[in-house]
Order: C-alpha cells, then sequence, then structure tokens
C-alpha cells in the first residue's frame, strides 16, 4: 500500500520575483512583469512532490488577501490543500534579479504572530484530521512571536499517531525538534554546528555531531547539506556521501525544500539510503537552474539523478 504524505508549513508565503536592468540606489528602477508563486517550506515540498507524481496534502495558515492568492495558486497546481483560516495576513517574499550582473536579492518579510487561541486553533484542527499519514514533513520557519515549544507539540501529535516526522527548520525550533526525537533531520552544516554548541565543524567533526544526534535518538536519519559540494546522509551503521554534477546555477530559492522532497519521494516507495540521498541532491540541484522562485523540472532530476555520485 502506497505511503502518506502530510506537509505542515505555519509561515506559508506568496513569493513575488521580478528582474531589472541593473540595481542601482535613489534610482527608479523598472521592473519586468513580477511572477507570483506559493512559498514556505512544506508547500514547497508538496509542490515538488507533485512534480514527481507524488501526492500529498499540505497544510497551511492562510489569512487575509495574500492567504486568498496563496490558496488560488496552489488550487492553479492542483494541490490537496487543508488551510487554516487566520486572523493575520500571510506574508510575502520579494525576490530582485540584477540582470546586469545576474545577482539575485532575496527580500524576507516577517510572517505576523499567531494569537494564543490561533495556536489552539492549529492543534484542534490537527486533532480534527481522522486520517494518520505516514510521513509528516514539518518545514519552514515559525511566524512571529510563536515559541519554538509549539513545533513539539505538532511533533508528538504525529508521533502518538504513528507518523514519522521529517523537520527542515532553524533555531531554537530546531532544537526543540530534536529534543523531542524525528525520523530525519536535514541541517546544513552551520545548523548542525549550533545544534552541538560549536561555531563550525571539520569534516571529522561533522561525522561526529551527526552520530551523536543518531545515538541520543534524536534522529533517526541525519542527512547534512553541503551546497554545492553535495551532502552526506548518516544512519546508526552507515555514511554516504555524493556530491551533485556541475550545474548553472540561477537561483537557489526552494532548493532545500526540493531536497527534502525527492528524500521523501523515495521514502514513500520504500527506496534504499543511497537513493534517498541520490533523488535529494538530483532534485536540489535541479531546481537552482530555474530562474526566480520556480521550482525544478522533472526531466532535470531525471538527467541529474543518473549524475550524481558518491565521494
Amino acid at each position: 500500500m502506497k505511503k502518506t504524505v502530510l506537509t505542515i508549513t505555519l509561515n506559508p508565503s506568496v513569493d513575488k520575483s521580478t528582474s531589472v536592468q541593473s540595481i542601482v540606489p535613489e534610482k527608479k528602477l523598472r521592473c519586468d512583469r513580477p511572477k507570483y508563486e506559493a512559498g514556505g517550506g512544506g508547500i514547497n515540498v508538496s509542490r515538488a512532490l507533485k512534480r514527481l507524481d507524488i501526492p500529498s496534502d499540505a497544510l497551511f495558515t492562510s489569512g487575509g488577501k495574500t492567504g486568498t492568492m496563496l490558496e488560488d495558486l496552489l488550487k492553479k497546481e492542483e494541490l490537496d490543500i487543508l488551510p487554516i483560516h487566520l486572523g493575520s495576513e500571510t506574508r510575502e517574499n520579494f525576490i530582485v534579479v540584477d540582470k546586469t550582473t545576474n545577482q539575485q536579492y532575496r527580500f524576507g518579510f516577517p510572517g505576523e504572530a499567531f494569537s494564543k487561541n490561533e495556536q489552539e486553533k492549529v492543534l484542534t484542527v490537527i486533532d480534527q484530521i481522522s486520517s494518520a499519514p505516514d510521513f509528516v514533513v514539518i518545514s519552514g520557519s515559525l511566524p512571529g512571536d510563536v515559541p519554538a515549544d509549539f513545533i513539539g507539540f505538532l511533533i508528538n501529535k504525529y508521533k502518538a499517531k504513528g507518523s514519522k516526522v521529517i523537520v527542515d527548520t532553524s533555531g531554537d525550533a530546531l532544537k526543540v525538534a530534536l529534543k523531542e526525537g524525528i525520523f530525519l533531520l536535514k541541517p546544513n552544516a552551520g545548523e548542525l554546528a549550533a545544534l552541538v554548541g560549536k561555531n563550525e565543524l571539520e569534516n571529522a567533526d561533522l561525522d561526529h555531531a551527526a552520530q551523536q544526534i543518531i545515538a541520543k535518538k534524536q534522529a533517526t536519519i541525519v542527512v547534512v547539506s553541503l551546497g554545492a559540494q553535495g551532502a552526506v546522509l548518516y544512519t546508526a551503521g552507515e555514511k554516504i556521501q555524493m556530491v551533485p554534477p556541475l550545474v548553472k546555477i540561477r537561483s537557489t530559492v526552494g532548493a532545500g525544500d526540493s531536497m527534502v522532497a525527492g528524500m521523501v519521494s523515495v521514502l514513500v516507495t520504500q527506496g534504499t539510503t543511497e537513493e534517498i540521498l541520490r533523488m535529494g541532491i538530483a532534485c536540489g540541484s535541479a531546481t537552482t537552474m530555474a530562474e526566480g522562485t520556480a521550482l525544478f523540472q522533472k526531466k532535470d532530476v531525471d538527467r541529474l539523478y543518473k549524475e550524481v555520485r558518491k565521494q
């Protein structure tokens, strides 16, 4: 029986992207026609899974006119959505590419804080969803003044249902997730260093830090993203490191979310750990080839999957 997936995005966004000939201070800049796309960690994971022909339910908060636009954008992509309507306005992000230098400028706005009642509403809605997904992906930042402990409540609710929880976040929320114990963790090297109280980690230290997390049963699988150098996957009994092929990078927006989606797509089909890492790197790399806030094209993933190599 095919495994089921739920993504959770507590701080979604509508991403507006455009380009200008040259960014010059104090000058009125003529932008190209803007492009609007749904954004936010878990939402991007669901969007990417759709491109891999893996169905998922996308649960997210939504409010105001921007929230309505977000829902409309996701309906156009034919995603199965579970919006939780709140009083706060859904945030926007703004991305501009300078065509002269091909440099990208990313402006991220904070999400408005949930009230205590709205936090309770989110938890109540989750309780009312009777089905228990096989995999739950909690991805992205927390809005406003929502406490980091809130992510712990979500993790425990789904672990109690028997779901395997995958978390891709940062800061205190990431520390809370580890304290509760999850199935898969995807930090970058800097985030992993912070988790073990270091400013930075050498390669040998990466191994020790990841294995320490696994030994403490804080995560079953740890995948450390190394950017252009690929990624390393750790379990209690193995370490697999792979590097991507060289590609022309146009944008890094959504690359991490695409990597998570690639790994989840293999977990759903019960593939090997090597396949999990290979597909994650292929999807992340393929997204860097897309412009603005766009995600990968499936044909690029298929090609890059064959070119990802072991280190």
